[in-house]
């Protein structure tokens, strides 16, 4: 699925993307300031979360209460290698049936579980952006 969006439409295109989820753990690759945060706030809104989410850039996991459920909100940035991730318990939360959001993915790309969304993130010449979502199994 492909979508085309301005910042202003971007509450709604969260609200449709996070009801097409086929998985909890969802991948978010994109370019530095092409916006997965501010998706990832809207989306966490749409599942739930009233708390204002902020980029867990320095913290590594931030979480939420989102319903019933919680959200775990990474960002991997930071992370020199995988072993980072085991240290700070990353398998736990991904084997936690919880709703897992996670901000360059690429870094962990080895201890990443196989049923996951995954959702490119592109800006376009005219500052809209494009997300392409895939379900992984």
């Amino acid at each position: 699925m492909n979508l085309t969006y301005k910042l202003p439409e971007i509450s709604k295109v969260a609200k449709s993307v996070t009801s097409k989820l086929q998985h909890r753990t969802v991948l978010f690759y994109g370019e530095m300031g092409v916006g997965k945060t501010t998706l990832i706030k809207e989306m966490a809104s749409a599942l739930g979360v009233t708390d204002t989410l902020s980029s867990p850039t320095f913290s590594i996991v931030n979480e939420y209460e989102a319903g019933e459920n919680l959200l775990y909100h990474f960002d991997c940035y930071r992370i020199e290698n995988e072993t980072e991730a085991l240290d700070f318990g990353i398998e736990d939360y991904l084997s936690s049936d919880q709703f897992i959001f996670i901000e360059w993915p690429e870094r962990i790309a080895g201890l990443l579980p196989e049923n996951t969304t995954r959702i490119n993130l592109t800006k376009n010449q005219d500052g809209s952006r494009t997300i392409n979502l895939m379900p992984v199994k």
